[in-house]
């Protein structure tokens, strides 16, 4: 797929085809690493790691805890 790289302000930038958005679920302010690998440009979208996600959680955005009764089955809790 071809696109144009654009003037955007002091910088310049590319729009990224709504296929590649969806195929990579990307959003507006999604992160992405840009890195030059033999003569070309490489957009690496950013995943978030667990302790990256965990590190996020606090007491202001925590929910409750949710009593599932006891188990039915062979669960291990």
């Amino acid at each position: 797929m071809k696109t144009m790289v654009r003037k955007w302000g002091n910088s310049f930038g590319i729009r990224i085809p709504s296929a590649y958005i969806k195929e990579f679920d990307l959003k507006g302010g999604s992160l992405v690493e840009i890195k030059q690998n033999r003569g070309r440009l490489v957009i690496i979208p950013k995943k978030n790691t667990l302790d990256e996600l965990l590190s996020k959680v606090n007491d202001k955005n925590m929910q409750e805890r949710i009593d599932t009764g006891s188990p039915v089955g062979k669960e291990e809790w």
